[in-house]
């Protein structure tokens, strides 16, 4: 059981810097009567005085040194009908750190506590105005870096993807009513439970989770972004290459070899995918120390790395250096890049493909930029293969919902095998009841407080 709200709190919610609008957020049972106390509108009625979903427009000022802090409008909406379902004020003033501090000081001496991270949306959840699945998406929504990742976001914070979720838990809910009926009123004309129905239906059940739990790869790409490193020898292109990607000159590009001594990270957004792309040191045999340092970087990249573009120089012959990446990269998700394909190429396909028989071949420009449409598309369908008939609010992108989802999925191949073995109902219940549960961490029916209190120590203060 959670623990009842009966206090107020306040925090900033714009993020920190000058601009043209700063907004305080506050709430709970005396958020009006605390503006109150710092507010004075244009006309001299008090927020109290009115009605909901109005702003006013006045000045926050310091009683006790009898000074005006800022010009401000407050934005007025009681519970339930507001974000946490409980009384809200927004006032929004001048977008500098100075206003906002002040005011959100006057509002803690008058009685506000300072949120912690995320307790708004947090709240929210509580009072029954969202779902843990869509309280998570609020943030996903907010960090989301391409098109692609918000429609992710947004099908989970309008309620589609516990809508999904629902479809699973309540026909197993069903089925658990009905031998639980059966198990306590055996005496009741209850109808006779078929055991290779419910066996059929749990298959179905599972079938769904399978269909989720086959989104996850691309739901957390889209969600955290594709770690993408750049690697190969010095002056092949990599830093030509994360430039075109970027439409910028991010990286220094000289015929110097060893310019990138260093990894540059950027996020790029790919036909939609979010790539964490990562310039690595060029890799080669070097005496300078500092450049050793990133070439070990580059090679840690290698390990690490979700996707792998490895760049090679198809005007000059394959060489020992070559030779020695291909076969760092051998057997990894890996793209080989030959670039400069707008000069005579030096490179037979064969030396490649005796190395690296399964890795896919591309010839590029990074000057002309041939080939780049179909890296792009490549790229795409790494991330989408398997899911493109799936509608982005299935898409499973948080490590806890995969964890739930497998779990249930194992709980419910125990029930299905207790059936076959002719176990008795209740200890097929319990696997019943142990994978609606897991479905219930999900949207946070069955979850428990210290979860809750985990998932939102990672969102923003104000949020």
């Amino acid at each position: 059981m959670f623990k009842e709200i009966d206090d107020t709190i306040a925090a900033i919610a714009t993020p920190p810097g000058e601009g043209g609008i700063g907004i305080i957020r506050v709430s709970g049972v005396k958020s009006v009567e605390l503006v109150d106390q710092i507010f004075k509108a244009g006309n001299g009625r008090t927020l109290s005085e009115r009605r909901s979903y109005r702003a006013v427009y006045g000045k926050i000022i310091d009683i006790n040194k009898d000074e005006i802090i800022d010009e401000a409008l407050c934005l007025l909406m009681r519970g339930p009908h507001s974000y946490t379902k409980e009384n809200v004020v927004e006032i929004q003033c001048h977008g500098g750190m100075m206003p906002l501090k002040r005011i959100l000081c006057l509002l803690i001496d008058k009685g506000a506590r300072l949120a912690e991270p995320g307790e708004f949306t947090k709240r929210a959840f509580l009072n029954g105005r969202i779902d843990l699945a869509q309280a998570q998406a609020v943030m996903d929504v907010i960090k989301s870096k391409t098109d692609a990742s918000l429609r992710v976001a947004a099908g989970h914070l309008s309620g589609q993807f516990s809508s999904h979720i629902a479809q699973i838990r309540d026909p197993l809910l069903e089925i658990i009513a009905h031998y639980e009926a059966n198990i306590d009123f055996p005496e009741e004309e209850i109808d006779a439970i078929d055991n290779i129905q419910i066996m059929e239906k749990i298959h179905e059940l599972q079938e769904r989770i399978k269909k989720m739990l086959s989104t996850a790869r691309t739901g957390k790409i889209l969600r955290d972004g594709l770690v993408t490193a750049i690697i190969g020898k010095p002056n092949v292109g990599k830093s030509s290459l994360l430039n075109v990607f970027l439409h910028s000159d991010r990286a220094i590009v000289t015929d110097v070899p060893g310019t990138t001594r260093d990894s540059i990270e950027e996020y790029i957004d790919i036909g939609g995918v979010p790539l964490r792309i990562v310039d690595t040191a060029g890799i080669r045999q070097t005496n300078d120390k500092v450049e050793k340092i990133g070439v070990n970087k580059s090679r840690s990249y290698i390990e690490n790395a979700d996707l792998i573009l490895a760049i090679f120089d198809g005007a000059r012959p394959i060489d020992d250096d070559d030779r020695e990446i291909l076969h760092l990269i051998k057997g990894k998700r890996a793209f080989i890049l030959i670039n400069k394909n707008d000069l005579t190429q030096l490179w037979d396909e064969s030396d490649i493909k005796a190395i690296c028989p399964d890795n896919k071949v591309i010839h590029i420009s990074t000057i002309n930029e041939k080939g780049l449409a179909e890296l792009v598309k490549d790229i795409k369908n790494t991330v989408y293969a398997g899911n493109n008939g799936s509608h982005a609010s299935e898409y499973v992108n948080d490590i806890r919902q995969i964890t739930a989802l497998k779990k249930a999925d194992q709980h419910l191949k125990d029930a299905v095998k207790g059936l076959d073995d002719e176990l008795p109902e209740d200890l097929i219940v319990i696997d019943l009841r142990s994978a609606w549960e897991q479905l219930g961490d999900i949207i946070g029916d069955t979850v428990s407080e210290d979860i809750i209190d985990e998932i939102f120590s990672h969102f923003c203060i104000g949020k």
